[in-house]
């Protein structure tokens, strides 16, 4: 699944609900960097965690 994640894509973090909504920023390799509506700019690494799309907004 994180493999289809393009920039511009609305995420949310399955372990940190706290985190809000995110943006992803870029996507290469097994490094997704997002930026979450309440941390700030965060870099994923896919091979450890699923980010869930979010759609009806951006996706």
């Amino acid at each position: 699944m994180n493999a289809i994640l393009e920039p511009g894509m609305i995420v949310r973090h399955p372990g940190q609900p706290d985190w809000g909504l995110g943006q992803v920023q870029s996507n290469i390799g097994d490094r997704i960097t997002v930026n979450f509506e309440h941390q700030g700019k965060v870099t994923i690494d896919g091979r450890h965690v699923l980010l869930e799309r979010v759609y009806g907004m951006n996706g």
